[in-house]
């Protein structure tokens, strides 16, 4: 199912009936009701990646699977999204559905997933004996570590969107089924725990919001929001200039041995546009694409180009049409693997953003980082006294870099960008938790690409092990710099270094000793604008060291 297809049943509502400031009200309660869902879910859940990284989303869906609202979380999670229900309104008539029925799913091929990893609970919305939504999260589980990714069957447990729940009443055997095939199966215990609790909030608080406003204005709201999301998005792009522009970038992760070529081509044509992409065939690793992961990156960056106020809503992609050869990179078929397709999907946006950029130049940022800079340690605890025994441990991290200067500022340091998002595992929750300790965290000095506007400079984390364990690194721009814009330099590259005796790393894989060192150092980003007119203070103050002091003196004032 397409899911810019409005539901039928939603239109029928008299969107032009309900008046401009109640449709603002409900589309405000939408908003509210998706953000504590993920509060919630942060809140209750267990593992660091959710309770201090952030790596989940919450969404409100029409019955049609149609987004109502995606809570400002992770834009990569709308793939998942968008592609679980149409695969459980097709495995489920919606007559045999039923209050408190809870489905879970993550295949990226029979269950509308992206990767393996994001394990995604939907439940319905019932309000007086009729199924009006669906409240629906995904949550990260950094659990399916130390696998190969030759194929989608390394990358661990498929599961199709099938009944958790029934009616309210836990399904035990599938809950046995799927925690056995967890490496930390009490951190997945937990977690889906927080993820219950944050989709039966969402029930509750869209039951009351019918009961409030009456089910046919809330409806009718619903249909109306995605209409005007529709007008913003094909006025934003009627507002570019016609044309047809291409761009083409190249793409590298420790995975492959070289690089690949991807390219797009993007024709806006009045009020719609048209993005084609081209990339080599599917590769044997872990960073292809299935269709719904190209599609929410797609709209991700269209949205931040066109107009980054449009409503996070099925409407605006309705003018957006996305094409890409099936068993390419950037569009795979089974059983392809995608456990890092995160990374792909951040040179896609370089792609849209420096096509685009030919257009609009004032509209658009020089390259980000362009990597998901991750580090994944696994170890056991023999000293663990739990019923498995010596139990595994795994710890996930996602490390930020620079993101793009502009026409107008200059790039943020060492922050995560575009489809991520996700935040800053803290130091001494870290250490805390897991056998691991920090020895420096800082920026990148001089890999802020310079122009008229610096780019953001990228992070050195450096890891000891204090304990043996596995490690698998992953990256990109290790080879390829971020670009600049409008004569504005190239920004850093990213690196992986290693203590004495470490390795050797075999594509990003490698063991641990207790003492081993690992360096990691992520990308910057590219400057915008001739870099000789940018002034003497500015440049001054370009420094990791001087930028600090100056922050510092500004905050003793």
């Amino acid at each position: 199912m397409n899911p810019a297809v409005a539901c039928p049943e939603i239109l029928r509502a008299d969107a032009t009936a309900i008046d401009p400031i109640t449709v603002e009200v409900l589309g405000s309660a939408f908003a509210s009701i998706a953000e504590e869902m993920g509060e919630a879910l942060v809140r209750a859940s267990y593992s660091t990646n959710i309770k201090e990284r952030r790596d989940c989303s919450t969404a409100l869906f029409d019955t049609a699977g149609n987004t109502l609202c995606q809570a400002e979380h992770i834009p990569m999670h709308l793939g998942s999204f968008i592609g679980i229900l149409p695969h459980i309104l097709k495995r489920h008539p919606e007559v045999g559905i039923k209050p408190g029925d809870v489905f879970v799913g993550n295949d990226a091929y029979e269950g509308g997933g992206t990767h393996l990893p994001d394990i995604v609970l939907a439940e319905p919305i019932f309000f007086e004996g009729r199924m009006v939504a669906w409240a629906v999260n995904l949550a990260h589980h950094a659990d399916f570590a130390d696998r190969g990714h030759a194929h989608i069957y390394q990358e661990g447990l498929r599961i199709p969107p099938i009944r958790l729940y029934r009616a309210g009443v836990l399904q035990e055997d599938v809950q046995e089924l799927i925690l056995l095939n967890c490496q930390v199966p009490r951190e997945r215990l937990s977690d889906l725990r927080a993820q219950m609790a944050a989709n039966r909030l969402g029930v509750q608080r869209m039951q009351a919001l019918a009961a409030r406003y009456g089910l046919g204005t809330v409806l009718a709201a619903g249909a109306a929001l995605q209409n005007y999301a529709e007008r913003k998005m094909r006025a934003g792009i009627a507002a570019i200039p016609d044309g047809t522009h291409r761009f083409a970038d190249r793409f590298d992760c420790p995975e492959l041995d070289g690089e690949l070529d991807f390219a797009v081509t993007i024709t806006v044509a009045g009020e719609e546009m048209h993005l084609h992409f081209d990339s080599p065939p599917q590769v044997r690793a872990g960073i292809n694409l299935v269709f719904t992961a190209l599609l929410s990156t797609v709209y991700y960056a269209v949205k931040t180009v066109v107009d980054p106020t449009i409503l996070p809503n099925a409407g605006l992609a309705r003018p957006i049409h996305v094409t890409a050869p099936a068993g390419t990179v950037l569009h795979c078929v089974h059983p392809a693997a995608v456990n890092g397709r995160t990374g792909t999907c951040q040179r896609v946006v370089d792609l849209i953003h420096g096509a685009l950029a030919k257009a609009v130049p004032e509209r658009v940022i020089a390259a980000c980082n362009g990597a998901v800079t991750s580090a994944t340690f696994v170890g056991t605890r023999p000293e663990d006294g739990s019923p498995e025994g010596g139990h595994l441990w795994v710890y996930l991290e996602t490390i930020g870099g620079g993101s793009g200067a502009r026409a107008t500022k200059d790039g943020l340091d060492g922050v995560h960008v575009h489809v991520t998002n996700t935040s800053n595992l803290p130091v001494e929750a870290l250490e805390g938790e897991y056998p691991l300790s920090v020895l420096r965290y800082e920026l990148v000095n001089g890999s802020g690409g310079a122009g008229r506007r610096r780019g953001g400079m990228g992070l050195r984390r450096v890891y000891r092990a204090e304990a043996e364990c596995r490690l698998r690194l992953d990256g990109s721009r290790l080879r390829s710099a971020p670009w600049g814009l409008a004569g504005g330099l190239p920004g850093g590259k990213g690196e992986f270094r290693f203590g004495p005796g470490v390795g050797p790393f075999e594509h990003g894989s490698g063991a641990l000793k207790a003492g081993d060192i690992v360096e990691i150092i992520t990308p910057g980003s590219g400057g915008y604008g001739p870099p000789e007119e940018r002034t003497a203070e500015e440049r001054a103050r370009d420094s990791a060291e001087e930028r600090f002091a100056t922050a510092a003196a500004a905050a003793a004032e």
